[in-house]
Parts: structure tokens; sequence; C-alpha cells
């Protein structure tokens, strides 16, 4: 681990604080334009008059982090190094700007990661999560694969403290299947979910609560169909060695699924979940191709009546709410979370997230032995 030059600079009296700040801080950081990060010794950042600074108890690992630590083409075009990646997140505050209401300053949250602009048409019209002008806290803006984090208290969500860290921090991701699933009517339908990476995985508990009669689930990964299964997958499909398009016509009869979940963004699943999906059907795209393709709207989509729907993060705050209210219900998400780590071991981290050996993995910060 390696320390970066910093000027030391008062901390503002309009900071209110609940405990003494340090200086400097351990963080993951993406110093240069080139695959892999470091482990470095930075400035606590700064907070300014509508912020909240986080001292962060877990942060989890989501594809995205692993563009940006694999540094591939959509990294290359998005990300400006040097930068603290990691958007996934809870933990407490314990400083707070002047703009901030004082009854945030002890508060235990996890976080929005998009930061909106809050003057496009976009979000002037109720569609935040999709606002033209986002900043992503880990992505555009310093992040919390750290000790610290400062972010916007617009974008903090409290949460109730008798869920652990690594359950608070994936609420993030878990509002990404909540938003995915419920975007289609779900109750007493069939549901294929393509993909059993973390946010795949969570849609599968999510589609049972709904009240979905049939969930099928396509995953290359031995590991991650096993762990479908254990989630309540009610079938489970190897894309490399079944029939995928067959195998959910005779789960359902024929007919096809009523609802796709679009979880992997691969060319060939997308495909095959327009052919999977019966007439009439819903799918959720949330998945994103690393390349332009060809799909056949013709058959897919148009001649079928499909209701086809782009998922784009949270509702906000709406997704939030709904994921707040499965979680308060009972719902059980730790099968998921196979890996937690100290930040330190983040190489390993990222490899086995790289494998498609895991689930959810999430890190933990130095310095906090309540961890």
């Amino acid at each position: 681990m390696r320390s970066t030059p910093m000027v030391e600079e008062p901390i503002p009296s309009s900071i209110r604080q609940l405990e003494a700040v340090p200086r400097e801080m351990t963080a993951l950081l993406k110093a240069s334009s080139s695959p892999g990060a470091t482990l470095e010794t930075v400035p606590v950042p700064p907070v300014g008059p509508s912020e909240v600074l986080i001292r962060v108890r877990a942060a989890s690992i989501c594809g995205t982090d692993l563009h940006i630590y694999l540094w591939d083409r959509w990294a290359q075009g998005r990300v400006h190094p040097p930068l603290v990646f990691g958007h996934e997140f809870a933990g407490d505050v314990v400083a707070v700007g002047a703009e901030v209401p004082s009854t945030f300053l002890g508060s235990y949250v996890a976080a929005e990661s998009h930061v909106a602009c809050g003057s496009c048409y976009e979000c002037t019209h109720g569609l935040q999560h999709i606002c033209r002008q986002v900043q992503i806290i880990g992505v555009d803006r310093p992040g919390a694969f750290a000790q610290y984090v400062a972010i916007p208290w617009q974008n903090a969500w409290p949460t109730e403290r008798r869920f652990p860290p690594e359950i608070a921090t994936i609420q993030e991701p878990m509002g990404n299947a909540v938003h995915a699933a419920l975007s289609a009517p779900i109750a007493g339908s069939t549901v294929a979910i393509f993909g059993a990476g973390p946010i795949g995985l969570f849609a599968v508990p999510i589609s049972r609560a709904s009240g979905a009669k049939r969930i099928m689930t396509v995953e290359p990964s031995d590991y991650r169909r096993e762990l479908a299964l254990a989630m309540g997958s009610h079938v489970v499909i190897d894309p490399k060695t079944e029939d995928v398009v067959e195998s959910i016509r005779e789960e359902t009869g024929g007919e096809g699924a009523d609802v796709v979940l679009e979880m992997s963004g691969s060319p060939q699943a997308i495909s095959q979940g327009l052919q999977a999906l019966r007439f009439g059907g819903y799918v959720s795209l949330l998945g994103i191709p690393s390349e332009p393709l060809e799909v056949d709207l013709a058959d897919g989509v148009i001649f079928k009546g499909a209701t086809v729907q782009g998922i784009s993060g949270r509702r906000i705050w709406q997704t939030w709410f709904q994921t707040r209210g499965f979680l308060e219900s009972g719902m059980d998400l730790s099968t998921a979370i196979t890996h937690r780590m100290p930040l330190e071991n983040f190489e390993d981290a990222f490899e086995l997230v790289r494998s498609g050996q895991s689930g959810k993995v999430v890190l933990r910060p130095p310095g906090l032995s309540d961890n």
C-alpha cells in the first residue's frame, strides 16, 4: 500500500461531527488507465454543505466495479482515473454539512448511487433514476471502497440497525431486481430469469414473494445454478448442455414464460428470452450487452405483442420503499452473500467475481472491530 500526497486543511466550522474524523484513510484506487487497482492512503473526502460523510462498514462488489477493475471498453469510455470506486455500501453518518438536517448525524444508512441533477426533463417529471446528467458514485465521483465516502444527504437511505452491514449494503443491487421484477405482472406468472449473478439471485425470492407460480433460472455456472435453487428457483437450466427455449416451453405447457427477467446482458440469452416468451408476455431487460446486437423484433416482440421494459437503476424512492418492505417482511438474502472479505484482499475478491464462483462478495474496510 502506498500513500498519495495530500494537503491538510482544517475542517470547516460549519461541518458538524459525531466523532473525530482522520485526515487520511485507506481506499481502493483506480490509479491509472489500466487493469487492476491499488490500495492506497488518500485524504478523507471533504464534506460539502449539502453532503454527509459516511464511515463505511461494508461495500459489496458489483458487475460495474468488475468492468472498472478489468478496464474494459465501457470503463475506458466512462471512468477518469485516479478514482476511488465502489458504489454499493452501508455505514454510519459521522459528519454533515451546514445544509443537512441535524437528524442525519449518527444515522445508519445505505445509499442510492445515482446522483440526479434535479433539473433535467426526466428529473422534473419524476424520473430521477434515468436522469440524463446523472453522476454515479464510484464511477463519476469518488466511491466507497474506502473507510469514508461523502455523498449528497438526499442520497442517504436510513436503514434499521437490525440489518447487518452486509445486508444493508445489498439494498442497492436488490433494488435493481425489485425494479425489474415489479415492472411486470408477477403474481400467478411463470418467470424465466436469465443470469444468476447476484441481481438474478435476488430476483428469485422477490418473484416468489410477489406470487410467481413457477420460476426457471438459466445460468451457465454450476455454482450459481446451485445458489439459484437454494434461493428458491423451481427449475435451473444449463444453457451449455440444454435447449433453453425448449426447456422453458416444456415447463410452461408449451406456452412459454409469462415474464422474462434478463439479467445477464448476453446476446444469446436475450435472443433465447424473446423466443421463450409467450405471446403477450413481459420482458424486463436489465443486463447490459458489451456490444450492439441483432434482435428478431418481428417474431420476438412485434408479432407476440410483447411488452418490453428497459431497467436502469431503481425508481427513486419508490423502489427503495418496496425493497425495505421485502426485507422487513422477513426476506432472507444471506444465502446470496457467499464471501465476506477484508478490503485488503481485493485481488482475491475480484477474481472470485470474475470467475463466477461466487454470489455477492462483500468487502470490509479496515479499522472496524464490530464489522
